[in-house]
């Protein structure tokens, strides 16, 4: 129960206390639980667009839903995002990107790519209520939480100077890892009806676009940090939108 505190108050604005003191087990817990605190994010989104799109047009209704789910992750996803590609964008060494991350502002990179993400999300979810694929919105918001227990996965090591990073990086087991990918790609199966395929193979490219980015990303900064986990979530949940969208 600590772990799963622990998590919500990591994730979500929900005003719950975590543990007095959270070292590198209980930050272990609480990352594998995070895909069932998307799953819960992922309803509440469902839900938003289902009672919006009951009077808005489903466009509005997608932006309104984009904009709960900032207020319920305290927006610490988007400005991950907009962290790491400004960091990205620096063409400077490790040491300097770390810096631009740490700024606390958005340069040019950042909020462009927040721009895209927020109109991204907002037009997949009105093509998704459209089409009525509920379901799809829950999975593809849990997706990116799927995507944060990669990212943590063992043999990754944290930025220098990264608090969050140090607690979270390399702490998930590959069975941790494996499960709740074959669990990500079983409840894909019901994401596009009558089109079965679709959903695990949007799940598979988007999961492993998301490797990619961490790795570079780690690669980039010296290691992992919690920016780079925010920005994970909200490619990973765009994508997973967009993919979750397509055909008839």
């Amino acid at each position: 129960m600590n772990s799963l505190r622990l998590a919500l108050s990591w994730l979500t604005v929900v005003p719950i206390a975590g543990p007095e003191s959270v070292d590198r087990r209980a930050a272990h817990t609480a990352i594998a639980l995070a895909p069932m605190v998307g799953l819960a994010l992922g309803g509440l989104a469902a839900a938003a667009m289902w009672v919006s799109a009951a009077g808005l047009t489903t466009l509005l209704a997608g932006l309104l839903t984009v904009g709960i789910l900032g207020l319920l992750t305290r927006g610490m996803h988007l400005d991950g995002l907009a962290d790491t590609v400004d960091g990205l964008g620096s063409y400077g060494p490790p040491e300097r990107a770390r810096q631009i991350m740490k700024s606390g502002g958005a340069g040019p990179f950042g909020v462009a790519a927040l721009i895209f993400a927020v109109t991204i999300q907002a037009v997949a979810f009105a093509g998704l209520a459209d089409a009525r694929r509920w379901f799809a919105i829950v999975l593809a918001v849990a997706l990116g939480r799927v995507a944060v227990v990669l990212a943590c996965r063992r043999g990754l090591a944290a930025a220098p100077d990264a608090g969050f990073g140090a607690l979270v990086a390399g702490t998930q087991r590959p069975a941790t890892v494996l499960g709740w990918t074959a669990l990500a790609l079983a409840c894909a199966l019901c994401a596009v009806p009558g089109n079965p395929w679709l959903g695990p193979l949007v799940t598979v490219a988007v999961l492993a676009l998301a490797l990619l980015i961490v790795r570079h990303c780690v690669r980039r900064f010296g290691g992992l940090s919690g920016d780079v986990l925010g920005a994970v979530v909200e490619i990973t949940v765009s994508l997973a939108a967009v993919g979750f969208s397509l055909g008839p």
